[in-house]
């Protein structure tokens, strides 16, 4: 298997979430390029990589076990405490767009359980990111 950076393994995750329902949203979109810019962990990628980035995630995913090479790639590139960050990534992306869709869901509990996130420290990002998408 190859390998990526951590850098494309949280772009990577980011795509899966905002693909899984058939099209990445305008958006979505902006929400995976916010947090590129604005994110610490990020601050040593170079910006302009992000949308290739992310062609190369869709690539890989264009194959018939495309979500497992991507999720597998991404949980060998990422140290342990990265992969909550990953998560809560996977969270803010599937929230950006003020909608969940069901596959949405599924992917998501597929991309905690690929990365190995703790149910419990799941459920308060989850709580977390639910949080911050409130509206009155």
């Amino acid at each position: 298997m190859n390998t990526i950076s951590h850098h494309a393994a949280l772009i990577y995750v980011m795509v899966v979430v905002a693909a899984s329902d058939g099209s990445i949203s305008d958006r979505e979109m902006k929400t995976m390029g916010d947090l590129v810019r604005t994110l610490p962990i990020f601050r040593d990628f170079e910006r302009e990589r992000l949308v290739a980035t992310a062609q190369d995630c869709g690539a890989i995913l264009q194959d018939r076990e495309g979500l497992d090479a991507v999720l597998g790639l991404a949980k060998a590139a990422l140290a342990p405490h990265l992969r909550e960050t990953a998560y809560w990534l996977a969270l803010e992306v599937a929230l950006s767009d003020s909608r969940v869709m069901l596959e949405e869901i599924r992917v998501i509990e597929t991309i905690r359980r690929a990365l190995g996130v703790d149910k419990l420290v799941a459920a308060g990002l989850e709580r977390a990111a639910r949080a911050r998408y409130q509206v009155a």
